[in-house]
This record gives structure tokens, C-alpha cells and sequence, in this order.
């Protein structure tokens, strides 16, 4: 198969780069190793800039007709308190609000929108294991699908599969390690119309939970120390029902809920960077070129910033017939300072907040930084904004606000004058 584009890995970098070069009529061909998008616990936090580029794809109704919930703050239980940290209520823009949006159904609208264009090309089932070279460069790939070997030779070759990238592995990229303190456990408790709504954090000694308000259920995130997994299993399953109860107290009749550790799964936490995120041939977005941290939610943004900008900066020279190493280089210099400010910004909350939490073998009172912003709420749009905004938000072309904007940043005004 010939293509001009060819992507491995359909999350939300690759489906969205290929919409966005289909619609220039690019030739982009994306494979994806499952045959379907149904995998639970993928990231699904949709932030104010990724909305923004949704809306400027004319996607902005069809998302909103999709199961979601909306969230506009955190805030934070310690032993002395709950605090509100971050209101994205007070963002003048035009989605003031986290969106928590099943990745599947993202996906599957984003691939729905793509195959309306004639140049794009989805194979399912089809896992890439190799590169085609020639001459030095990259040429393509070799993918295992249902009906045996398929080899697809592309003028560009996207690399958006992933932390666990297999073409960065094919290339011999070997990324920056940051480390991080922390894994993430994550499950599942249903939820009663009592229990409150939102996002909610508890702190407890050497333990942290993050509650997500999913409607029907909470989708709970619970962070333990590094490496601490086969010590949290060893210690037994009623344990651990009674920690997430004593952190959480109303799941306190409902931690049966979490049958066996087959509900429970692992995200090991990774945080790190490539020094070259391309070679001649292939580029690498997404998380093959940074894993992110699960602080602040901000990978699948991330990735749909990078394909956002690899899209409008490479469609020109992909139609001209002239990418060249330059170009693909213009793609890391456009998307490093975002990737490298977002990543400091989650490395000094690992060791300022949860590596502190995380170690603590007494409760945890609430630091001074996190009381300060719950005392003076306007204080709140700084993280609000550097999590919902991102420090280079990206957009699919020259955009005139629309009257919907408008009239939602006019209302935004209003309540704060009134406030």
C-alpha cells in the first residue's frame, strides 16, 4: 500500500493528525493494533483548549451530544480541611469547564469524521512491528494484520503509538527519564445521587484518591508509592477496601463492589521526553515523544496540541512534495516548550505535593501554597489555566469567534462584575 502519510496508532495524536491532513487531501493511512477503541481506564479529562479545536473541526455540537460530564474546580481533603485549588469557572474562555469524555467514543467520533474524507485510510487489527528504509530514511512500515504481513510505504511516517512506542523502539530513540513517585490504581464504585458531584481529591498518610463524577459511577484514581503494587496485593484485597472507604467514606458500603484485583487496574506512571522526536522519514508526537504524568489530566491534550501543529505545519510541504528534515524539525521546535513547561510543571508537584503525601506515615495537613489559593479564589485561574489552557494552545486555522463565544464570555463578564 502507498501513502503519503502513514500513522501508527490510532489515540487521539494519530485520528486527529489524520483528519486534519485528510481534510487538505493528504493521503494518510493510520493502523491500529486493536479492532476497536474499548479499553477501559484510558485518559478521557478533555480540556478548554481541546474543545477549541473540536469546535474549529465543526465537532463542537456532536461532542457535547456524547455521554459526558462537565466539571469547573477541585478541590482538595486534608486532615485539617477541604480546599478549593482550581476554578476553571473563571476562565474567559469559551469552554470554562473540564470535560470527562469516554476516550472511546472520542475516538470513534474523531475516525467517523476522518472516514468521510476519501484520503483516509483506517486499518484495524493492524499492529505495526518494523520500518521500511531505504537510503537512510524511513519509508513506511510493516504491520501484522488479520490476513497475514502488510507493508505500507508513505512519504512521512507518524509515530503516535504511544508510551510504549514501537517505532521509536524500531528507531533506537531512547527518551529523557524524569521518574515519578507514584503509580495509579484504577477502578470503578457506582454512585448514589447523595454522594456530591465534581472532582474531588483525599489525602490521606501515604495515600492519595481522586474521585471522577461519571454519572453513574465514580471512576476512582488511587495513587500509591512507586513500585508499591505487589505490597498493596499483598496486603489483601479487604485492606484496601478499607483504606479507599477511610479515605472516601461514602463508598463505605459499597468497597465490596470491587470484586477481586482483576477491577483494579495498574497504570504505571512514566515521565520523560525524547531529546529528537524525528529522523529523516519520521516524526514521533504524542506520548512516543513524552510521556506525561497523570497530573492535571493533560496527555490526551497534549497529543491533540502536537497533531493540532504537525498538521498545519507540515500539510504545505507535504502537497509541494518537499518535506524535508527541516520541516519535521520546525514540528519539535513549535511543540518543546509547551511539552517541557507542562512537564516541570508536573514534576514540581510530584515533589512538592504528592511525593510529600505519598511518603507520610501521619495525616497530612493542607500545605501553605494550596490554603493560599483556597483564601484568595481569584488565585484559582492561575493552575485553571495553565492545566485547561496549556502554556501554547494550537488551533486548526485563522478563527473569528463565534456568536455563542461571545455571548458566553459576555455572561462570564457579567457574573464577575456582579461578584
Amino acid at each position: 500500500m502507498d501513502t503519503d502519510v502513514c500513522v501508527a496508532g490510532g489515540g487521539p495524536a494519530g485520528l486527529v493528525l489524520a483528519l486534519l491532513l485528510a481534510r487538505r487531501d493528504i493521503r494518510v493511512t493510520v493502523l491500529e493494533k486493536h479492532a476497536d477503541f474499548l479499553r477501559d481506564f484510558r485518559g478521557d479529562t478533555v480540556h478548554p483548549s481541546t474543545l477549541d479545536v473540536l469546535d474549529e473541526l465543526g465537532l463542537g455540537d456532536r461532542v457535547r451530544e456524547l455521554p459526558h460530564r462537565r466539571v469547573a474546580g477541585l478541590q482538595v481533603t486534608f486532615a485539617d480541611g477541604t480546599y478549593q485549588m482550581v476554578d476553571f469557572s473563571r476562565l474567559e474562555v469559551a469552554h470554562p469547564y473540564l470535560t470527562f469524555l469516554p476516550q472511546w467514543d472520542f475516538l470513534e467520533l474523531i475516525a467517523r469524521e476522518a472516514s468521510t474524507h476519501p484520503p483516509f485510510t483506517l486499518l484495524r487489527s493492524h499492529e505495526v512491528v518494523d520500518l521500511v528504509r531505504e537510503d537512510g530514511e524511513v519509508r513506511g512500515v510493516v504491520a501484522r494484520g488479520p490476513e497475514g504481513p502488510v507493508e505500507v510505504r508513505a512519504r512521512l511516517t507518524v509515530a503516535a503509538d504511544g508510551r510504549h512506542s514501537t517505532v521509536r523502539e524500531k528507531l533506537g530513540l531512547t527518551p529523557l527519564e524524569f521518574g515519578a513517585p507514584m503509580d495509579v490504581l484504577w477502578f470503578r464504585v457506582s454512585r448514589r445521587p447523595g454522594d456530591g458531584e465534581g472532582l474531588d481529591m483525599y489525602v490521606g498518610a501515604g495515600r492519595l484518591l481522586l474521585a471522577i463524577d461519571r454519572g453513574e459511577y465514580w471512576q476512582i484514581a488511587y495513587l500509591i508509592p512507586k513500585g508499591d503494587h505487589d505490597r498493596v496485593v499483598a496486603a489483601g484485597l479487604d485492606a484496601f477496601r478499607e483504606s479507599v472507604a477511610r479515605l472516601f467514606p461514602p463508598l463505605v458500603d459499597r468497597v465490596e463492589e470491587i470484586g477481586d484485583w482483576e477491577d483494579v487496574k495498574v497504570l504505571t506512571v512514566q515521565l520523560d521526553r525524547l531529546r529528537r522526536w524525528h529522523v529523516p522519514g519520521a516524526l514521533l508526537i504524542g506520548d512516543a515523544a513524552h510521556a506525561m504524568s497523570p497530573v492535571g489530566g493533560v496527555g490526551i491534550n497534549l497529543a491533540v496540541q502536537d497533531a493540532v501543529a504537525t498538521a498545519r505545519l507540515l500539510a504545505g510541504p507535504l502537497l509541494a512534495r518537499q518535506l524535508d528534515d527541516g520541516a519535521l524539525a520546525r514540528v519539535q521546535a513549535r511543540r518543546a516548550f509547551p511539552t517541557a513547561g507542562t512537564q516541570l510543571m508536573q514534576r514540581f508537584m510530584q515533589r512538592a505535593l504528592l511525593g510529600r503525601i505519598l511518603s507520610a506515615d501521619r495525616p497530612v495537613t493542607a500545605p501553605l501554597p494550596v490554603k493560599l489559593l483556597a483564601r484568595v479564589p481569584a488565585l484559582q485561574k492561575l493552575p485553571a489555566r495553565l492545566v485547561g489552557v496549556g502554556l501554547r494552545p494550537e488551533h486548526v486555522g485563522p478563527r473569528a469567534p463565534s456568536s455563542s463565544w461571545l455571548a458566553r464570555r459576555s455572561v462570564v463578564r457579567g457574573a464577575r462584575r456582579r461578584h
